[in-house]
């Protein structure tokens, strides 16, 4: 899955470990998402949607084959 997370955390001028500590995960994860290493749990994709007020279709999408 392919997400936009990194874009929207520097529009908001936030750190890796800002945005960490805002989820309640490891700056490591949030890293992992970023990267595309790991696909997040249904409930935190829709945790970080909320955190930037956006819909979860807005911040992720699926790899284009």
């Amino acid at each position: 899955m392919k997400n936009r997370l990194k874009v929207l955390r520097a529009e908001n001028g936030w750190s890796q470990a800002a945005l960490a500590e805002r989820l309640e995960v490891s700056r490591q994860a949030v890293n992992a998402i970023e990267t595309g290493k790991h696909d997040p749990s249904l409930t935190l994709a829709f945790s970080i949607a909320e955190t930037f007020g956006k819909r979860i279709e807005e911040v992720f999408f699926p790899k284009e084959s």
